[in-house]
């Protein structure tokens, strides 16, 4: 079977897994809960919670105790990307050829359903710590997971790379500046993924370092494929305006740094990432997306 014939399979599986975990839609909120359905339910590669999946399996997991924290974590990047697109941040109207949230159920609701995602992503991990059968060891594994996954998407994580890259927006960068948010905005969920796939394995705390060092490096140079994409993709291909940054005035890692270096960065970082996780376990899909992602056309 093709690479993409199983990336599209496993994909399914894991929207199944994700579907699961949605809140129903009823009781006299219900709007903001089909508010919440309808971003997570708005399409996706599920990137997320298909790495923490293969990085479970890879390293010897079994069983279903990845399950909540794959929705929860994908229930977080939901959350971001509704808020991303509010009037008050980058002001889309559309994702994936749909409506944003806010531009069909109004701004209060896009703030309040990303609001009841990120909360939601929380019950769904803490919930999952009282599931019987789990014993002492596999409670402390969901813990951590837990834990890595609120801080990674928080004021440490993707939060604080956010933050700076608002913050900046319009204004020149310096190199430190593009680092701060490569690592934290675009990477620090990718870090998760990894990381927690590996916790609720159970491996050793130095498998956990070096997933979370592959994480980073497959997050910054996805990022920087993104910023060579915008600049030599077109929008048919592309699937959404090309030339943005350039027109925004945004500094990118081609404009820090020219062409040349950032692919061969993206190759690098690429290179080491396939390294790391090889010295980890034997997952064959597992390194063919990492490659995908990172050098995709679109």
């Amino acid at each position: 079977m093709q690479f993409e014939e199983t990336l599209n399979k496993k994909v399914n599986e894991v929207n199944n897994i994700i579907s699961a975990f949605l809140p129903k839609e009823e009781t006299l909120a219900k709007t903001v809960i089909e508010a919440m359905n309808y971003s997570v339910n708005a399409g996706g590669k599920r990137i997320r919670p298909l790495i923490m999946q293969e990085t479970f399996k890879m390293c010897g997991g079994t069983g279903s105790i990845a399950e909540p924290f794959m929705a929860a974590i994908e229930f977080i990047h939901t959350y971001s990307l509704v808020h991303d697109d509010l009037p008050a941040m980058d002001n889309d109207m559309y994702r994936r050829g749909k409506l944003t949230t806010h531009a069909k159920f109004g701004e209060d609701m896009g703030i309040l359903a990303g609001d009841g995602l990120l909360n939601y992503a929380y019950e769904t991990m803490i919930n999952s710590m009282s599931g019987d059968g789990l014993t002492f060891d596999e409670i402390k594994r969901t813990v951590n997971a837990a834990r890595i996954i609120a801080e990674k998407a928080g004021i440490y994580g993707m939060v604080g790379g956010q933050t700076l890259d608002v913050y900046l927006t319009g204004s020149p960068m310096n190199e430190e500046q593009m680092d701060f948010i490569f690592r934290l905005k675009t990477g620090a969920l990718i870090e998760a993924s990894f990381m927690a796939g590996g916790i609720l394995a159970g491996v050793s705390a130095n498998t956990i370092e070096k997933l979370e060092k592959a994480g980073r490096l497959v997050g910054v140079a996805f990022q920087i494929q993104d910023d060579i994409l915008d600049v030599t993709s077109t929008t048919e291909i592309l699937g959404k305006p090309v030339l943005s940054d350039e027109k925004n005035n945004k500094t990118t890692y081609v404009t820090l740094y020219g062409m040349e270096k950032a692919k061969a960065d993206v190759k690098a970082f690429s290179g080491q990432a396939v390294e790391l996780l090889k010295e980890t376990g034997d997952n064959e899909f597992l390194i063919e997306l990492v490659k995908y992602l990172i050098h995709r056309s679109k």
